[in-house]
């Protein structure tokens, strides 16, 4: 670990703010753009069904660069790294409002990205290098509290700046907080490298990143680019062998990008893969239910951002249950028996209609969110707990890409299965499109519930014997 910065009393006051800014910004854009996209498909004259590549532009990117981001933050310096994420994501902001067709606003998702990747990964290392580890858990619990707020003010600003101004609104008031980022960045980021410089491994980083991208055309290719059922299999196939590529380099080498051992760690092995399917179903829900409310039942943008409201505030509300309820029940029971509640939530929005008490919507999405919640900390804290010192950053970094990649697959997947099933209205299958939503709803809860699975190979014991559990991780 390199030796601590001589911070001054003002940059080692100003400091979590700035990181805690840039938390902010990236995740109230994330949650921000979901219930505009029906605005923004009219304005560019798109289907609504099949805007689910303006969200995965800009998670994949993310997903694609996150293992690169400490490497270049060692390479060229935290502040000027830092200062050019908050540039780029701004920049990012500009183009999409600019953008005047979906391939300019894709372009322009991707830019964003490039920052997004960059901003949080880099401020987390800052953080971590220039405070003692006394301060950290104060610290990070500060920094992560505007990644609360962000899922909470996003969907209802949102809709608010679609119905009384215009959707180019939510990527313009990015604007004003970029510019005060890149001067405080500028002013106050210390700039830090690691102790020594090490290899990337750039290889590993290609074929990781090709499987990444591969798979997803794929899960793509069924549903907004509507590829033929043959080129999907080759883009899937050429993925798959990309993945089993990298693994196989990965063990004969010294420094991979992501190390095979830590797949020796059950916990971490469980982790991982039930981070990647469990959040299939989780990841595609803020997609799929601003477009439900607004394309299939007619609610207004404002009143869809608000209906969002009780699932963030309810998943805010649950945090503080979920440290003493993994202690006592274990994180098998927990995991196992959480998954099947949060796919039976998920496949209840299948039975929502025109005539649903607005009351019992609510209701429904606020238990959503509560059982979100504790799925997300308990699947993140379960994939670190065991892991040492040495491999706590690669797992660390791992588990960030597969968070954001397992996201972008669960968006492609509900947006496939809702443009198969909307292509079946009328042919005695699917009856309406409300229909095609209700049948997306159920596909997707099955499909998460069959991730308990795999949490039912934890051991009862797992977890207990590591008392790191830190409720504030979550994504």
């Amino acid at each position: 670990m390199p030796s601590l910065p001589n911070l001054d009393a003002r940059t080692a006051r100003l400091l979590p703010w700035i990181v805690a800014i840039a938390f902010f910004m990236q995740t109230l854009d994330g949650t921000i753009l979901n219930t505009a996209l029906p605005a923004m498909a009219r304005d560019l004259a798109e289907d609504p069904l099949r805007m689910q590549s303006v969200v995965i532009a800009y998670m994949l990117t993310v997903a694609l660069l996150i293992p690169a981001s400490g490497w270049v933050a060692d390479r060229f310096g935290t502040r000027r790294i830092f200062f050019g994420a908050i540039l780029l994501f701004s920049c990012g902001s500009l183009l999409c409002a600019l953008s005047e067709s979906l391939s300019q606003l894709i372009a322009a998702r991707i830019v964003q990205g490039l920052g997004g990747a960059l901003m949080m990964p880099v401020g987390r290392l800052v953080v971590l290098r220039a405070y003692p580890r006394s301060e950290l858990v104060r610290i990070m619990s500060f920094i992560t509290l505007p990644g609360l707020l962000g899922p909470l003010i996003g969907p209802t600003l949102g809709g608010w700046l679609v119905e009384y101004a215009s959707w180019h609104w939510i990527f313009l008031i990015n604007l004003p907080v970029g510019l005060l980022g890149c001067y405080a960045a500028i002013r106050f980021m210390p700039d830090l490298r690691g102790p020594q410089r090490s290899r990337f491994d750039g290889v590993g980083f290609a074929l990781f990143g090709a499987a990444m991208l591969l798979i997803t055309i794929a899960l793509e290719g069924l549903g907004e680019l509507q590829l033929a059922h043959m080129r999907v299999m080759l883009l899937l196939l050429g993925g798959l062998a990309c993945l089993a590529a990298y693994w196989l380099r990965a063990g004969r080498i010294e420094q991979p990008l992501f190390a095979p051992e830590l797949f020796r760690t059950r916990t971490f092995a469980v982790g991982i893969l039930g981070n990647l399917f469990a959040r299939l179903g989780s990841g595609a829900l803020p997609f799929l239910v601003p477009l439900l409310l607004q394309v299939a039942l007619g609610y207004s943008p404002a009143q869809a951002g608000m209906s969002m409201i009780p699932l963030a505030l309810a998943a805010m509300l649950v945090k503080p249950l979920a440290k003493p309820l993994i202690e006592h029940l274990g994180y098998r029971n927990v995991l196992s028996g959480n998954t099947l509640l949060l796919g039976a939530l998920l496949a209840s929005l299948g039975l929502v209609g025109a005539t649903t008490p607005y009351a019992l919507l609510l209701l429904q999405l606020a238990l959503l969110g509560a059982v979100n919640s504790l799925q997300f900390t308990a699947m993140n804290t379960v994939t670190l707990i065991d892991l040492d010192d040495t491999s706590a950053s690669s797992g660390n970094s791992l588990l960030s890409v597969v968070v954001q990649l397992a996201i972008s697959l669960g968006i492609a997947s509900g947006a496939a299965l809702l443009g198969g099933f909307s292509s079946e209205i009328g042919k005695g299958t699917v009856n309406s499109l409300l229909g095609a939503f209700q049948l997306t709803f159920a596909c997707v809860g099955v499909l998460s519930m069959l991730a308990a699975a795999i949490f039912l190979q934890l051991a009862p014991e797992d977890g207990r014997r590591a008392r790191r559990l830190n409720p504030e991780i979550d994504g």
